[in-house]
């Protein structure tokens, strides 16, 4: 029993001497292991650097839009959250408490956004006040909401428009979604009523 172990440790050993003799062994795994993670830290950085261009440029037009499944539709929208320099992140699921993308904008205000994908865009059924209800009973309360959106590639009924406006829920109909996908400009520049900026921001 005492055999294989004892010539276990005896070539441990002379391993150990071995390398202490040949020091430049070490030396040289060393800096191949530092160059390896370097290189993955170059990749890593010009990825996400890629990905911030990639995002800063995103255009969609209304049509891509009406393409999309619901779920897709939301991710849709966090893209072009981060785009116009936002920290967001797509909520939509089982428990979402009616946000399907949150967001912080540069100004630091949140950003509260329940999403409304209609497979036939204006055809399809016009987003209610029922929809607006649930929107104004959490994103404030549960997601400490400063805006509050409720967002569609549709329309709203004749009586959401007015109950939005009472209750401070921002509307993003089909016209207003189209020309903020496709151009340049932040959703809080197409908006009315905005709350002004908790932070400083050239952006604000």
């Amino acid at each position: 029993m005492w055999l294989p172990v004892a010539a276990g440790a005896g070539a441990t050993l002379v391993l150990v001497q071995w390398l202490l003799t040949h020091v430049w062994v070490l030396v040289g795994v060393g800096a191949v292991a530092a160059a390896a993670a370097a290189l993955r830290v170059r990749t890593a950085r010009r990825r996400a650097e890629w990905e911030r261009v990639r995002a800063r440029a995103l255009r969609l037009r209304i049509a891509e839009l009406d393409s999309l499944d619901h779920r897709s539709f939301e991710f849709a929208i966090r893209d072009l959250m981060r785009r116009d320099g936002c920290d967001a992140e797509q909520l939509g699921g089982a428990g979402d408490n009616a946000c399907d993308v949150r967001a912080v904008d540069p100004a630091g205000r949140v950003w509260a956004i329940q999403c409304k994908h209609r497979r036939d865009g204006d055809e399809g059924s016009a987003v209610g006040v029922g929809v607006l209800q649930q929107v104004n009973g959490t994103a404030r309360q549960i997601h400490g909401a400063d805006v509050a959106v409720v967002l569609t590639n549709g329309r709203f009924s004749s009586k959401a428009v007015p109950w939005g406006r009472e209750h401070r829920i921002h509307l993003v109909d089909r016209r207003v979604l189209g020309t903020w996908a496709a151009g340049s400009r932040p959703l809080w520049e197409l908006l009315d009523r905005i709350p002004p900026p908790r932070r400083p921001s050239a952006l604000s």
